[in-house]
């Protein structure tokens, strides 16, 4: 998105454009119609100055410095330019030197208040040259009083169009700058809520990691003890790698923060092996051309163990246990989608949560979620939710594999 300074540039192009269109017209109409002696070599050296200068910007507008003193610059030479015109073509008897006050609202609109201060001084001492030292009109086929009234009336309706149009778009670009800043402090007060918990989550995982492996020599010792019984040892074997996978999750999360590359990658084969092993009883039935030996950020992982579990909690309420995952490599992005049989949603409240502890289910936390829109905000991806046909949702993601590859 344009800085509000640039933005603001931009209107002072198109509205210079006007400005050079209303200054060759009142030319021709007061020569050609009213009949006035006016020097017109200085006056049409003013309109191709002006015009010139805004070719100029408009071409540099990008390569510009988005800063209150650039803007300002651009100001005075409108400034100079229409002190120019109006003493040329009359001074204070032409109604256009009024035309000064359009600037002074421009600027106190857009800028800051030291230069909005700035212009009006520069205004105030452009309509005094003009006035000082403006040559007054000769001929025409109208007196004087006549050509100010119908002067004033023409200038009323150009400062109408200048402002209708500058104040519609100041008025868009505020309202896009004020969701741009509700979003922004939304997402703050969630990234907030993530470091917090980060910070808990690395303290609890200390305290744990005795009991588990308390918990590990007991499932040894147990396992010893019925080591001829083969449905008890299939319940070990599953209870050990169900220990085994805490014990790495505690290490991970109480490993010392140094940043997402110091987080070992996981493949795709492996989030659903580690998936498996927590969901055994439900279904999973995926592509048969899944990328499974893609690396994926540890985020990402998360994100898909997350739409799985949500998937599969929807299909266990509506006694269906199956999810289907829908995961591959197009165009250079990663897609996925994860189909539940659950009831499906009400459209009417289908926005995926953003906050933490905001979860739809009455056991949740709403915390998966809430990292997952993390995790895809920090790679530029997108996630969507969709209903299933039939019955049931659909939860997708995108991901841009350039960013997996940035984000080791």
């Amino acid at each position: 998105m344009d800085s509000p300074d640039t933005s603001f540039l931009r209107t002072l192009c198109s509205l210079r454009w006007l400005a050079t269109a209303g200054q060759a017209g009142a030319i021709l109409v007061a020569t050609w119609l009213l009949g006035l002696d006016l020097p017109l070599l200085p006056l049409w050296s003013g309109v191709c100055m002006l015009a010139l200068f805004n070719l100029y910007v408009q071409l540099r507008v990008h390569d510009s410095d988005p800063a209150p003193v650039t803007a300002f610059g651009h100001i005075l030479v409108d400034v100079t330019v229409l002190t120019w015109m109006v003493g040329w073509s009359g001074g204070i008897a032409n109604p256009f030197g009024s035309l000064f006050l359009i600037l002074i609202a421009l600027a106190a609109l857009a800028l800051p208040l030291r230069w909005t201060h700035a212009v009006a001084a520069a205004c105030v001492a452009g309509y005094a040259v003009s006035a000082v030292f403006g040559l007054p009109l000769h001929g025409g086929y109208f007196d004087s009083m006549s050509l100010h009234l119908w002067g004033a009336a023409a200038n009323f309706l150009l400062s109408s169009v200048v402002v209708l149009v500058f104040s519609t778009r100041l008025a868009a670009a505020l309202r896009e700058r004020e969701n741009q800043l509700a979003l922004l402090r939304e997402r703050f007060v969630r990234n907030e809520g993530i470091v917090a918990l980060a910070t808990h989550a690395a303290s609890v995982a200390h305290e744990l990691n005795t009991p588990l492996a308390t918990m590990t020599l007991l499932a040894d010792d147990i396992a010893e003890q019925y080591a001829g019984d083969p449905a008890m040892q299939e319940d070990m074997d599953t209870l050990r790698g169900l220990l085994v996978q805490c014990r790495e999750r505690v290490l991970a999360l109480a490993a010392p923060a140094e940043g997402a590359r110091s987080r070992a990658r996981v493949s795709v084969g492996n989030v659903l092996e580690q998936w498996r092993l927590v969901r055994p009883t439900v279904h999973l039935r995926r592509n048969a051309d899944a990328p499974l030996q893609l690396e994926l950020d540890p985020g990402v992982g998360h994100l898909l163990q997350v739409l799985l579990n949500n998937a599969a909690d929807a299909g266990e309420q509506n006694g269906h246990e199956q999810v289907d995952l829908d995961i591959r490599i197009r165009d250079g992005q990663l897609y996925g989608e994860v189909r539940d049989y659950g009831p499906g949603f009400n459209a009417n409240h289908a926005a995926l949560p953003g906050t933490l502890f905001n979860s739809g289910k009455t056991d949740g936390m709403g915390v998966g979620l809430a990292l997952s829109h993390a995790t895809i905000e920090r790679l530029h991806g997108e996630l969507w939710m969709r209903p299933a046909e039939g019955r049931g949702a659909r939860v997708g993601f995108r991901l841009p594999l350039a960013n997996l590859e940035a984000n080791p």
